[in-house]
C-alpha cells in the first residue's frame, strides 16, 4: 500500500534569480484544481532574494528549495538533484517563468501512464499582457478570453504561439480538438513522466553545460529509443511564458553532442542520476 502522506505529483520548477515572475507562477500553483503534489524549487544557482522569498511564502503544499553553486549553466544537474528529492512517482517539470492555468496539473496527472511522455507548450506573452498577469489586471481564470480577443495586439507586440493559449475543456463541444493535436517534441517547461522513465535514460545529462537541447530536444529520442511514447497535452495543460529577453547562446556545440550520442544509440546517458563513466 503507498503511503497516505506521499504525495502523487512532484512539481518540479526551475529557478534562477527572477522572484517576481516566480511569484507570479506561485499564486498560479495554489490555485490548480488537483491539489494531491508536493513543490520543489530547483534553482541553479544561491540567490539570496529567492531565498529570502521563498523563506517568507507561504504554501499549502509541502515544498523544498535545492541550490547549488552558481557557477555557470548547470540546469541539468539542478535538475537531476531536484528528480532525487521528490517523493511521488509522476514528476511535473515547469520554468519559473510560466504561469499556469488552474487545470494544468490536472490534466499531466489524468492523463499519465507509465509508458507515456507527456508533453505540452506555452504561450508567449508580450510585456504589456505579462505586466497584466503579474499585477492581477488580468486574472488567471481569464487570461484564455484575453488572449483570444488580444490576439494580434499581442503578437504585433513581441507574443507567439497563440492559439497555445487558449484552454480547450475535453468534455466541452470543441473537445476532440486537442485530441487531434500531437507532439513529437518536448519543452523543458512542460512535460511530465513517470520516475521510472527518467530513471531508465538515467536523467538529464550533465555534459551539456549551455542552455536549451540537454534539457528537453536530448531526452525525446532517448525516452523513445526505449519504446515510451509522447502524448500531448496541448490545449490541455496549458501555460503563459512571461515576457523577457532571450539569452540565447548559439546551439550548435550541443547539437553536435546530441548528435555523436544519437550515432551511438547512447539511450542512456553516462553523467546523469548516475554516473557510469
Amino acid at each position: 500500500m503507498s503511503n497516505p502522506s506521499t504525495p502523487k505529483v512532484s512539481l518540479i520548477i526551475s529557478v534562477y534569480k527572477n522572484t517576481a515572475f516566480l511569484d507570479a507562477v506561485m499564486k498560479s500553483v495554489e490555485k490548480q484544481t488537483f491539489r494531491d503534489f508536493e513543490v520543489i524549487i530547483s534553482e541553479d544557482g544561491e540567490s539570496e532574494e529567492m531565498r529570502h522569498y521563498l523563506s517568507e511564502l507561504k504554501s499549502e503544499f509541502p515544498m523544498q528549495h535545492l541550490t547549488q553553486a552558481d557557477v555557470g549553466w548547470r540546469k541539468n544537474q539542478a535538475l537531476n538533484r531536484a528528480i532525487q528529492a521528490t517523493k511521488a512517482d509522476w514528476l511535473v517539470f515547469i520554468d519559473g517563468d510560466c504561469v499556469l492555468h488552474s487545470r494544468f496539473l490536472e490534466f499531466h496527472w489524468e492523463l499519465a501512464e507509465e509508458k507515456s511522455i507527456l508533453a505540452g507548450k506555452r504561450v508567449k506573452l508580450d510585456p504589456k499582457t505579462s505586466e497584466k498577469l503579474i499585477s492581477g489586471e488580468y486574472p488567471l481564470e481569464k487570461m484564455s478570453k484575453a488572449i483570444r480577443k488580444n490576439a494580434a495586439k499581442i503578437k504585433k507586440n513581441g507574443g507567439g504561439f497563440l492559439e497555445e493559449g487558449v484552454f480547450i475543456d475535453p468534455k466541452g463541444w470543441l473537445g476532440f480538438i486537442p485530441r487531434l493535436r500531437k507532439m513529437t517534441q518536448l519543452k523543458g517547461c512542460n512535460m511530465s513522466f513517470h520516475r521510472k522513465a527518467i530513471e531508465a535514460i538515467n536523467g538529464f545529462d550533465e555534459d551539456y553545460t549551455k542552455p536549451a537541447v540537454g534539457e528537453d530536444a536530448d531526452l525525446v529520442w532517448r525516452f523513445l529509443g526505449l519504446n515510451y511514447q509522447l502524448k500531448s497535452v496541448r490545449n490541455l495543460a496549458v501555460q503563459y511564458h512571461l515576457y523577457h529577453k532571450e539569452s540565447w547562446n548559439d546551439q550548435e556545440e550541443n547539437m553536435e553532442m546530441m548528435r555523436a550520442n544519437q550515432a551511438q544509440n547512447q539511450f542512456v546517458c553516462k553523467n546523469g542520476l548516475k554516473k557510469l563513466n
